[in-house]
């Protein structure tokens, strides 16, 4: 009789606060993310400048400053020499007083890099992100997504998220973009 072995399922992404160190890395991921899920939403011209040396020193300012929490994903365990990071997300307090969301958190940004799409980082990222949050004392966290990225939108969605009907527009390359702002109740009190 032969017996079967699986391989075990390699580890899922391993999580950890970001450091300067990581800002270069981080910056490419945003830039390559942006290039990637906006490609036909936003202009060509607006994401072909996107530049990942600019956006490592607007990432180094924006971590130094504080007021946020930045994780990242890494390939591998700590002190690996072949772990990469392959995603980072952002959060802290919602950052407009509209009247509705300021005592909730917000997830400012998540982002894979491309080839790692679909692999459980995002959702790595965004379980860690909310539990955070939760534990923070954020009864919400809300998101921004841009209207016509499905993708993204059944992502959050599945996680439980849904649009609360508040909407606005930013501007990239002379286009004014919609986005809808998505919300999940991260106690059983906001859920009510």
């Amino acid at each position: 009789m032969t017996t079967r072995h699986t391989p075990a399922p390699a580890p899922g992404p391993y999580l950890r606060e970001m450091t300067d160190e990581d800002c270069e890395a981080v910056a490419a991921i945003r830039v390559r993310g942006w290039q990637s899920a906006y490609r036909g939403l936003l202009p060509q011209a607006y994401l072909d400048a996107m530049d990942v040396g600019r956006e490592t020193e607007t990432r180094r300012k924006r971590l130094a400053g504080g007021g946020a929490v930045n994780l990242v994903a890494v390939s591998g365990p700590p002190g690996s020499p072949a772990a990469e990071v392959v995603g980072w997300a952002c959060y802290g307090a919602y950052r407009e007083d509209d009247g509705r969301r300021t005592e909730g958190g917000e997830l400012y940004t998540l982002y894979v890099r491309p080839d790692r799409t679909g692999a459980g980082t995002g959702g790595a990222l965004l379980a860690e992100i909310m539990g955070r949050a939760a534990a923070d004392g954020f009864p919400t966290l809300a998101l921004w997504v841009l209207r016509e990225n499905t993708g993204a939108r059944r992502f959050y969605e599945r996680a439980g998220f849904a649009p609360d009907g508040a909407e606005e527009d930013f501007e990239a390359g002379g286009l004014m973009v919609p986005e809808v702002r998505y919300v999940r109740a991260l106690t059983p009190s906001a859920a009510g």
